[in-house]
């Protein structure tokens, strides 16, 4: 017989042993055996002793006889990537924290595409169709149903969102314009413009442009925000609209959109001017309306002059005890002047001024000697130069000039110079706002709130939702972008106050209420 033939198995063998103080023990002895037959006999075999072995190993040799498969740990599954879900999950969190989905409208399939667009912008803005691929590669897609969202759906949704945007402004409106939770029934209102690609989009125009795009067609846009800065509605507007047309645009969206009588809008000088607050009279004025719209706003640089003029009220001794003061003034009927004073703004201006003399100065100069030397001459050419020089550092106002064919001379007006200097750091706000309501301190916190709107704008364009450029041609699906970036500016207003002790946010800024 074979010395090895003859099937094998594991034997566990138990043996007790008493010891002398009583105490009884077990030994469990593990042995590697094979059977056989030597006859008529079923004989054993010791082959090994397993004992010391760890019990796995006893384990997998057991079942190794027994006839088991062995799998090698882990191979079972199969390996593959899991999808990125932290982010998403967040700023979900967040919009099922604010009722977004309820707030857009009523359950359907475009509602769920709108809100899987507006958190994609949040966490990761792109492009429609780069959105679209990326929902597969996330569980925003999984999450929401719209794994396997079309091209046309996307668009689909777009056009069902920008037929809502009035009741959804509404809401809005209702949540953080009201008075019941805005007691000082404030909103602030800012434009901005963005570049736009193609040559086809209907709201594309040349204008002035905020982005510095010189010569690119761009639409403008309008934020409304309550005085905190959450984003509450927003208007698209073609690219070469003046801000008070925009001004005046919104003020009937808020009286017949969003169904608001009482407000006090703030905007800047180049928004609220004479002739809007002319028109805000009117308004307030007609008898079968019940609307009541006040304003803080700025006055421009040459109505301060007037103001300080001999017999003007804007006078230096205002500021010798403090550094804001209310004047009034005939061309202001009805109105509060508050006159501020900003001595580190002034201290600014006025070293900006001196350097731009004295570079002014250096290249007029350069311009003077080359005519001296005959290197230069033709009263064109030299106008040429010279207004090169003025276009670039713009204080061409404070030199007086004089240029013929043969010659150039130049000498600063200091009188021009020393007028200007006597304003430096000084601006003068313009209010409705009776003095019971708001304090001069309390028009001045009012205003630098509009700092809150340019970081909308910041969210909006650049830092975090990456508006521009624009790349849709039909109108409805421009204000449709437009509307989205607002909804998930008003998403990530919420989330960065949410998550200001974890960013270090200053949670109690400075009130702003000094010029």
């Amino acid at each position: 017989m074979a010395a090895y033939s003859g099937s094998m198995h594991v034997a566990r063998n138990l043996r007790g042993y008493v010891t002398k103080s009583g105490e009884q023990r077990l030994y469990e002895t593990i042995l590697l055996r094979r059977s056989f037959r030597d006859g008529g006999k079923v004989r054993h075999q010791t082959l090994a002793n397993l004992s010391k072995l760890p019990p796995e190993a006893i384990a997998a040799i057991e079942a190794t006889l027994k006839g088991h498969t062995l799998v090698a740990a882990g191979s079972e599954f199969s390996k593959t990537r899991s999808l990125p879900h932290g982010d998403v999950a967040a700023v979900a969190a967040m919009a099922g924290k604010l009722k977004l989905a309820a707030l857009l409208g009523p359950p359907c399939r475009a509602r769920d595409i709108a809100v899987a667009l507006i958190i994609s912008r949040v966490v990761r803005p792109k492009s429609k169709l780069s959105t679209l691929g990326w929902w597969s590669d996330t569980t925003l897609g999984v999450d929401l149903g719209v794994a396997d969202a079309s091209t046309d759906e996307i668009y689909a949704a777009m056009d069902w969102l920008v037929s809502r945007q009035e009741t959804i402004e509404k809401k809005l409106a209702a949540k953080h314009l009201a008075e019941s939770v805005n007691p000082g029934r404030m909103a602030l209102f800012d434009l901005s413009s963005s570049w736009v690609t193609g040559r086809c989009c209907e709201l594309a125009a040349h204008g002035y442009s905020r982005d510095g795009k010189k010569g690119c067609q761009q639409i403008e846009y309008g934020v409304l925000t309550d005085p905190d800065g959450r984003p509450v509605a927003v208007r698209v507007f073609a690219g070469n609209t003046s801000d008070p047309s925009a001004f005046t645009q919104i003020v009937e969206v808020i009286k017949d959109k969003l169904a608001i009588q009482r407000l006090i809008l703030v905007g800047d000088r180049g928004m609220i001017t004479g002739a809007r607050i002319d028109k805000l009279r009117e308004l307030n004025d007609t008898p079968d309306d019940a609307a009541c719209f006040d304003w803080i706003t700025a006055l421009r640089a040459p109505s301060i002059a007037k103001l300080a003029r001999d017999d003007g009220p804007l006078q230096m001794s205002l500021f010798d005890q403090q550094d804001l003061a209310e004047i009034t003034h005939p061309d202001y009927p009805g109105e509060r002047l508050i006159a501020c004073r900003n001595p580190a703004l002034a201290a600014e201006r006025a070293r900006k001024r001196q350097d731009l003399l004295a570079a002014t100065d250096k290249e007029l100069a350069h311009i003077a000697e080359r005519v001296t030397k005959g290197t230069l001459s033709g009263a064109d050419k030299i106008g040429i130069e010279v207004g090169r020089v003025s276009g670039k550092f713009k204080v061409g106002k404070h030199f007086h000039l004089t240029i013929t064919d043969t010659a150039f001379t130049y000498h600063r007006d200091q009188a021009a110079i020393d007028a200007e200097a006597a304003l430096d750091g000084i601006y003068v706000l313009r209010t409705s706002v009776d003095a019971q309501a708001l304090d001069p301190a309390a028009i001045v916190e009012s205003y630098k709130k509009l700092a809150n709107v340019e970081r909308d704008f910041r969210i909006i364009k650049s830092d975090d939702l990456d508006l521009r450029p624009i790349h849709h041609r039909l109108q409805d699906r421009v204000k449709a972008h437009m509307l989205i970036c607002m909804l998930a500016c008003y998403l990530t207003w919420h989330l960065r106050k949410a998550w200001a002790p974890l960013t270090f946010t200053d949670q109690a800024p400075h009130n702003g209420t000094t010029p």
